[in-house]
């Protein structure tokens, strides 16, 4: 009698010593640790940055969330960190850039969900992030690609309006986060931002 083949794995294994699994995502198996660890280590645009060093997800990340920040004032330090964690599942699943994504179709979103779900619910957040913070955290995502796009990516301006649209100025203290960091500078300027905004 033939022996029935086991499932193939879809767990990753975490720094942490936590198993991850990625149909089945539990909160449990979510640590801070290891989602800056990843972000970190995981390159903006495939690698295709000028600089010493890659543009990592967790430096886009902490842009993002200054950005959001920035235009809208008012926002309370949880939907700041939801702003902040708005790539996390990036950590265990890479950064995919936007033409990919309308490749893979439905597959890849219903996975990111899931991840970012018990992400949010690790650290106390709704697991689906509300809608007007989901459409603020988008803008601020956008015009950090627009940035990105022609400091980093070598896109002409031109090129970079028809795709990202024309962003609103920013004032230094958020630009200055456009500046490629090494790998550990990263992890820890994330680890410091997410512990600043958790600590209520």
């Amino acid at each position: 009698m033939a022996r029935a083949s086991a499932p193939p794995r879809a767990w990753q294994r975490m720094l942490s010593g936590r198993r991850l699994d990625l149909l089945d995502p539990s909160p449990l198996d979510v640590e801070i640790e290891d989602i800056a660890h990843g972000l970190a280590r995981v390159a903006r645009w495939n690698g295709q940055t000028q600089g010493p060093h890659s543009f990592s997800v967790a430096q886009h990340s902490l842009l993002v969330e200054a950005i959001a920040d920035h235009l809208n004032p008012g926002w309370s330090d949880q939907w700041r960190l939801m702003a902040l964690l708005h790539d996390a599942p990036e950590y265990v699943i890479g950064d995919m850039i936007s033409p990919f994504k309308v490749v893979m179709g439905d597959a890849y979103k219903a996975v990111e969900t899931r991840l970012l779900g018990a992400i949010h619910l690790r650290f106390g957040l709704p697991a689906a992030a509300p809608a007007p913070l989901k459409r603020k955290t988008k803008e601020a995502d956008t015009i950090a690609a627009f940035l990105e796009a022609t400091q980093l990516a070598g896109f002409a301006r031109d090129e970079a309006l028809r795709y990202f649209g024309r962003p609103q100025p920013l004032p230094r203290a958020v630009t200055v986060l456009l500046e490629p960091l090494d790998t550990q500078s990263a992890q820890d300027r994330f680890l410091e931002r997410f512990a600043a905004l958790n600590s209520g």
